[in-house]
């Protein structure tokens, strides 16, 4: 029965569950409010009835003709009844032996059914009021008993009872708890129909967060739910709370369709820098096959460029295992052995190198914008830094002229250790400076000037940069524009 009474609950709407509760504790209220009303109202009247036949009661007990009223000839029981407002009242004379000698006054309708009262069961009632039925059980009534007055004429034997019915107040709470019923009813039907239409408005904000959720079922992740409410109430902070949701939802799924896009583009570019070297060393091997190489100066030159081709798969294979091993979460930091040192030391290194690389080019060491260096003291792993500033250097050589100067700088700036690598180069667009970092992005003029010099990279240089310098807790900056060159700024954290 539970379980059949939980489903049936849970197929009405949240509106119809909310109506059937409130009318629910309404009609719980009304009637408990109303029975005790109407109890008390009952007892009030028996206990008015009460104080009616024991004044009835106590006068009689003190006349001194008490045997021989009888009657409604009887003036002074007469006087009495009419007096007291009882309806209908029977009074009797009972003997010491709890037998009825004389009927003082009749009951109009059904007598009551009075119990045995000698005198032992009135001196245990001791004036107490009680209640006994009509033989039909048609009528109550409440009953005294209390002993006769003693007279002149010799002391008093017996009991006088007086029973006054309750019909008429019966009567007046079936009256009343009836017209009670239809005026609850009433209230109910009118608080009901009011509740269904004050319900229904106070969960139309509710029906507006509904269509905001099915417009996003539908894929339309741009909805919102809209301000319904003050940001303190229940319904504004729910509110507040979809709408941060649904912003870490939207944003979640851009950076998933992003990092789709981007995965993509990865794999497309992974296999077109495979595909390039596995090709001429598949080529060259079937023309040796075919025997297109019939002098060993063929086989060897053949040879030395598998070899390269093979140096150029070994290289990529290796960037893309360090790219993998730097986005794992923490993965990176882990794997840096940080020692103290200054960035000096690669910068000074870093001219060496590039004179070697390009004896042609003017290449400058000074502090950052102009003067000597100065010191820029780092807690961090040395060799990853030196390959930091040898894919900045081979990015300067790939990507300019060898008449363009290179200056190389460091030092301090706003708390942060510094290594720039300014050139005079041809620079980049906005949207070439922005995708600089992107893994496998060449801009047009690199690929071409690596095309013209036979090779180069797969354009990884920079992503390292990049992945290995947020290694370091630091960030790589570029400024550029086209005709101005680039500077690369290496920012990190100062030694502590």
């Amino acid at each position: 029965m539970t379980t059949g009474g939980t489903r049936r609950s849970r197929g009405l709407s949240l509106r119809a569950r909310l109506l059937a509760i409130t009318l629910l504790l309404l009609v719980a209220a009304l009637l408990g409010s109303n029975g005790l009303l109407l109890g008390q109202l009952q007892r009030d009247l028996v206990e008015q009835m009460d104080e009616r036949i024991r004044g009835v009661a106590a006068v009689i007990t003190r006349l001194p003709e008490l045997p021989d009223l009888v009657g409604e000839d009887a003036p002074e029981v007469h006087h009495l009844v009419e007096q007291e407002w009882i309806r209908d009242v029977h009074i009797v004379y009972v003997g010491p032996g709890g037998h009825v000698e004389r009927v003082l006054r009749a009951a109009t309708g059904p007598l009551p059914s009075l119990p045995r009262l000698d005198e032992a069961a009135v001196d245990e009632r001791d004036g107490d009021p009680f209640t006994v039925e009509s033989p039909d059980g048609g009528d109550r009534w409440r009953v005294v008993a209390v002993p006769a007055t003693a007279s002149e004429a010799g002391p008093a034997t017996g009991s006088v009872v007086v029973a006054g019915s309750l019909s008429a107040a019966d009567a007046s709470m079936r009256h009343l708890t009836g017209r009670v019923l239809l005026i609850d009813a009433a209230v109910l039907a009118l608080l009901g129909l009011a509740g269904w239409f004050a319900v229904r408005a106070g969960l139309g904000p509710l029906r507006r967060i509904e269509s905001t959720a099915a417009a996003i079922a539908s894929g339309d992740l741009s909805s919102r739910v809209p301000e319904l409410a003050a940001p303190r109430t229940e319904l504004g902070r729910l509110s507040t709370a979809l709408n941060g949701m649904l912003d870490r939802i939207e944003a979640g799924d851009a950076a998933r369709a992003d990092a789709e896009q981007r995965m993509r583009r990865f794999i497309a570019d992974v296999s077109h820098e495979l595909r390039t070297p596995l090709a001429g060393i598949k080529g060259f091997t079937e023309l040796y096959r075919m025997g297109g190489m019939p002098g060993r100066d063929d086989v060897d030159a053949s040879m030395r460029r598998i070899e390269r081709e093979a140096a150029r798969l070994v290289d990529l294979v290796e960037e893309l295992l360090l790219l993998a091993r730097l986005d794992e979460d923490g993965a990176a930091a882990q794997t840096l052995r940080r020692t103290p040192m200054d960035l000096r030391t690669l910068a000074v290194d870093a001219l060496h190198d590039l004179h070697a690389l390009d004896p042609r080019r003017t290449v400058t060491l000074t502090g950052l914008g102009g003067g000597p260096p100065s010191p820029a003291p780092v807690l961090g792993d040395e060799a990853r830094l030196r390959q930091v500033t040898t894919n900045l250097i081979g990015n300067a050589v790939a990507h300019t002229p060898s008449s363009a100067p290179v200056r190389i700088g460091v030092g301090t700036e706003d708390g942060l250790a510094v290594l720039e690598f300014q050139d005079e180069g041809p620079g980049m667009t906005r949207e070439q400076a922005e995708r600089a970092f992107d893994r496998f992005y060449r801009g047009d003029v690199a690929r071409a000037r690596a095309r013209a010099r036979g090779g180069a990279g797969a354009g990884l240089g920079l992503a390292i940069v990049d992945s290995l310098v947020r290694a370091h807790e630091g960030r790589v900056e570029i400024h550029t524009a086209p005709g101005a060159g680039a500077t690369f700024r290496v920012l990190l954290p100062p030694q502590r």
